[in-house]
């Protein structure tokens, strides 16, 4: 028998913010996470639930494949992409990012705005596909290479 080969820590990949609904992201190579209130300089930074949304590299990879070009993951207007792993659902499951504590809350529904960021057939090919909304449960600085603890936790 020959032993598995040894899995690859999940990454962070990229950061996005936007200031406000429907401004254009920006890649960020850092971003300061509170506690109970979000990713600072994000338009929902402050609100009750939704501080963080995560989605993985290989669903973008997939979606792209589905539609014939390329899925920039600023343009799905999620926060964060990891490099792989299964990012998990089920609301109560935690996760870390670096030394940050996050809680899923839901998985997250796509962006209205995909077809028009992406092109056609771009919210479809998404849908399965729209990463996680999380709550921050710590604070700390979130960077562009932390690895990502994706054993879910109670």
């Amino acid at each position: 028998m020959h032993p598995e080969p040894p899995t690859e820590t999940p990454t962070v990949v990229a950061i996005h913010v936007a200031k406000g609904r429907r401004l254009p992201t920006r890649s960020v190579p850092s971003v300061e996470a509170e506690a109970g209130a979000g990713l600072v300089g994000d338009r929902y930074h402050g609100s009750k639930h939704r501080h963080v949304t995560i989605q993985s590299l290989p669903d973008l990879e997939a979606a792209a494949a589905e539609l014939g070009r390329p899925v920039d993951p600023g343009l799905t207007r999620r926060n964060m992409t990891i490099s792989g792993g299964a990012i998990p659902t089920r609301p109560g499951d935690r996760i870390t990012i670096g030394d940050v504590e996050l809680e899923v809350v839901r998985i997250a529904a796509p962006c209205r705005l995909l077809d028009d960021n992406l092109g056609p057939g771009a919210a479809r090919a998404l849908h399965a596909r729209a990463g996680t909304v999380f709550r921050l449960l710590t604070s700390g600085t979130i960077s562009v290479g932390d690895e990502v603890g994706l054993e879910p936790t109670r």
